[in-house]
């Protein structure tokens, strides 16, 4: 039998969930499944919840970068320029 006490309350309505508060819950599933202390099922449970709330993230992250692009385009900039951390252009 599987520990109901540590399972997130499936009631939670994920649109009802801020961006941190997705991101946490999720970064609590990964942890839990690293742990490797629970049943198939559970960890087949935490993983399906884990992809809703990456897709949530994920939307939620799409949804800002729009609002990003229209206020910079509002302010009279022709496009943006990466951020100077991203690494994903090198090489």
């Amino acid at each position: 039998m599987t520990d109901d006490s540590q399972k997130p309350p499936e009631s939670a309505d994920q649109a009802d969930l801020s961006f941190e508060q997705a991101m946490a819950e999720l970064e609590s599933l990964v942890e839990r499944l690293e742990s490797g202390e629970q049943g198939l099922e559970q960890d087949l449970a935490d993983f399906q919840r884990g992809i809703t709330l990456a897709r949530q993230c994920e939307t939620q992250l799409k949804d800002a970068e729009q609002v990003v692009y229209k206020l910079v385009g509002e302010a009279g900039e022709e496009r943006l320029e990466p951020f100077a951390g991203d690494d994903s252009n090198d090489e």
